[in-house]
C-alpha cells in the first residue's frame, strides 16, 4: 500500500540540479553498495569514493558497474586528483576516468599547495572531460580562510566552469566551515550566501546536526554532502519533516493541545 501525506515540502526530482545528495563511500564492498543502492537508489544522486579508497580496491570495476545499472554518477575523491597531480600526471588521471566512465571530477587543494589562477585554470580544463566540482576550504585547521576569501575563490571557480563548489569539512565535520567541535561557523556560511547562490553550493555536512542546520537555513532542497551510506535514508526523512529533529519545520497546521 503507498501512503501519502499532506504538508510535505516537494522535492527536486531525479535527475535534479538542486537538492542533491552526495554521498560518501569509503570503502563498501561490491555486495554492500548493491544492498545499500537496492533502498536508497531514488534518493542518491552522485557518489564520490572517498580519498584514494578506489586504489586500494579489489574489483573496482565490478563495483562501479553496480553503480552504473542504478544510473548513480560516481567520482574519486580530491585526495585522489591531488595524488596525481602533483606527480605530474595529469594526463594519467584523465585518462583513468574516461577508462572507469567517470563524467565527474573534483578538484580539490585540501593536501596540495595550487595557486588559485592555476586551479581554475585545471577546472577550466577538466570541464572538457566531465562535470567538475570544486572543493573550497582548507583540511589544516590551523589555516582558517576568511569569508571574503571563500566567495573570492567560489565566485572564480564557479566562472571558471565547476558545476559545483564544495564547502569543505572533511569526512570528521570538524573543519573549513565547521569548528573543531562540529558546530557550523554560522557567520561564514551566512556571509556565503549573500554572495554565492545555495543551489551552487554542495555542504559537505557527514554529522546529523549539520545536516539539520541547512535544511532548517536553505530547505527541503539543499545541496549536501559526504553522507554515510548508513545515513542515507534518515537524511531524506529530515529533509520532508519525517523527523523528530524537522517535525514542526514544514506543518502549517500544528495539532491542537
Amino acid at each position: 500500500m503507498k501512503f501519502t501525506l499532506s504538508q510535505l515540502p516537494e522535492r527536486a526530482q531525479k535527475p535534479r540540479s538542486v537538492g542533491l545528495t552526495m554521498v560518501m563511500d569509503k570503502g563498501l564492498s561490491t555486495e554492500e553498495t548493491r544492498n545499500f543502492l537496492s533502498i536508497a537508489h531514488p534518493h542518491v544522486d552522485v557518489v564520490k569514493l572517498g580519498f584514494g579508497t578506489s586504489y586500494v580496491t579489489p574489483d573496482l570495476e565490478k563495483k562501479l558497474d553496480v553503480y552504473k545499472s542504478y544510473n548513480i554518477p560516481i567520482y574519486f575523491g580530491g585526495t585522489l586528483f591531488e595524488a596525481f597531480l602533483i606527480r605530474d600526471q595529469l594526463e594519467d588521471y584523465i585518462q583513468m576516468c574516461a577508462y572507469y566512465g567517470v563524467s565527474y571530477m573534483e578538484v580539490s587543494d585540501g593536501s596540495v599547495n595550487i595557486e588559485h589562477k592555476e586551479k581554475c585554470r585545471l577546472i577550466e580544463k577538466l570541464t572538457q572531460y566531465a562535470t567538475v566540482l570544486s572543493e573550497v576550504g582548507s583540511k589544516d585547521a590551523e589555516h582558517v580562510i576568511p569569508p571574503y576569501k571563500w566567495i573570492e575563490q567560489m565566485r572564480a571557480e564557479l566562472k571558471a566552469g565547476a558545476s559545483y563548489v564544495i564547502a569543505e569539512a572533511r569526512e570528521s565535520g570538524n573543519i573549513g566551515i565547521y569548528r573543531g567541535t562540529g558546530e557550523v561557523r554560522e557567520g561564514l556560511v551566512q556571509e556565503i550566501l549573500t554572495q554565492i547562490p545555495s543551489e551552487k553550493i554542495l555542504w559537505e555536512a557527514p554529522l546529523k546536526s549539520q545536516q539539520l542546520y541547512f535544511i532548517q537555513l536553505v530547505g527541503a532542497n539543499v545541496n549536501l554532502g559526504n553522507i554515510s551510506p548508513q545515513e542515507m535514508m534518515a537524511l531524506e526523512a529530515m529533509r520532508i519533516g519525517l523527523r523528530g529533529d524537522t517535525f514542526d519545520l514544514f506543518l502549517n497546521k500544528k495539532i491542537p493541545q
